[in-house]
């Protein structure tokens, strides 16, 4: 009897990592491939804006969407695309994680109303804060109720859609982890960027700067590892794995 074939991961990539950055650490699949300790011969790397396309969400065990410098506002084709595979990966109850650009996105998807932070960019390590909601969450319940994360966004989820629950928050940003229901998640930080992609970022993020109203070398003196912020990428994928063992 032939073995069943088990389901590979899709790294749903959304953008490509500046090229400095790109340079010491990789693309943004390899740092969620390393953060998350995925088995890279277990996933497949689909690339949206290179024009490639994902199958029909039941051919993976489960989805990773990455960040992005593009911006969901710009309703670009790859990514209205995206939008219309994440409503279908969420009528079959596809496990999902997104990050960053791949959180506004799922938001967007489902309802929610995505656009400019009214503060501007919120940057470097900095504290996030679970709410009451997440007391019961099946990945999120785990984590302390205060820990560290790495962020970099411009863009956020204004309004969370009907179906989401806000499990966290930090001062900048109220939704920065969004439950949208059993399988599915997404968070404003960044899980998959160590503190030595932190470190690489801000300095380029200066250099990229039209005005000084942000301190970046100053944030290089707070950037740190972001254990918990890793963990709950961690406890995702291990998720999957559970749910890829059972269906054999």
């Amino acid at each position: 009897m032939s073995q069943r074939v088990q389901k590979p991961l899709l790294i749903l990539q959304t953008g490509q990592a500046p090229e400095p950055i790109r340079a010491l650490h990789g693309n943004f699949p390899q740092m969620f491939i390393r953060q998350g300790n995925i088995d890279s011969q277990q996933a497949v790397i689909i690339d949206l804006q290179a024009g490639e396309r994902p199958l029909p969400p039941s051919h993976y065990a489960g989805a990773v969407i990455t960040g992005s410098r593009s911006m969901v506002t710009e309703h670009l084709e790859w990514s209205e695309y995206a939008a219309d595979w994440i409503r279908q990966a969420m009528l079959s109850n596809l496990p999902m994680f997104g990050a960053c650009y791949g959180h506004q996105l799922m938001s967007y998807a489902l309802g929610g109303k995505v656009d400019f932070h009214p503060q501007g960019i919120e940057v470097g390590t900095e504290e996030i804060e679970l709410l009451p909601a997440a007391d019961n969450d099946p990945l999120v319940s785990s984590l302390p109720a205060r820990f560290s994360a790495n962020l970099i966004h411009l863009q956020t989820v204004l309004q969370p859609p009907a179906c989401a629950t806000v499990l966290a928050k930090s001062a900048h940003d109220p939704h920065q982890i969004l439950r949208y229901g059993p399988n599915a998640i997404s968070t404003q930080f960044h899980p998959e960027f160590s503190a030595a992609v932190m470190r690489t970022y801000l300095p380029w993020l200066d250099q990229q700067a039209s005005d000084d109203s942000v301190d970046y070398y100053g944030k290089l003196e707070n950037v740190s590892e972001t254990p918990r912020s890793q963990g709950l990428l961690l406890a995702f994928i291990a998720s999957v794995e559970k749910q890829r063992a059972l269906a054999g």
